[in-house]
């Protein structure tokens, strides 16, 4: 587990229940990027866990334009009960640091995990 891959840009924020807004605790939050010549590589991979008040922070470099495409952060974040989340997070141009909380829909009863 690791949760920084470079250094320049701050992605903090918390892991929320969307039943009640409550934090959730230990979520395994999966992070990538491209690197810095826009090329996807381990090296760009991190995986944390949230706190017991469901804060995260992550550090990387600030991500590349894909040409035609926005840099972006993908996010894959999973807990016991809740459905699995994919997101992404857009930095704003300029900007060192945002805050991306992450808020979780609990999973149907009937749904096998």
């Amino acid at each position: 587990m690791r949760n920084s891959v470079g250094t320049g840009y701050l992605l903090f924020g918390a892991v929320k229940s969307a039943r009640d807004c409550e934090p959730i605790s230990g979520a395994k939050i999966e992070i990538w990027l491209a690197g810095p010549q826009g090329v996807y590589g381990d090296q760009w991979r991190a995986t944390l866990l949230s706190s017991e008040k469901g804060a995260f922070h992550f550090t990387s470099h600030v991500p590349p334009d894909y040409g035609t495409g926005r840099a972006h952060i993908h996010l894959k974040v999973t807990a016991d009960g809740y459905s699995d989340l994919i997101t992404q997070h857009y930095p704003v141009k300029g900007a060192g640091e945002a805050i991306f909380d992450l808020v979780l829909e609990p999973q149907n009863p009937t749904t096998i995990r």
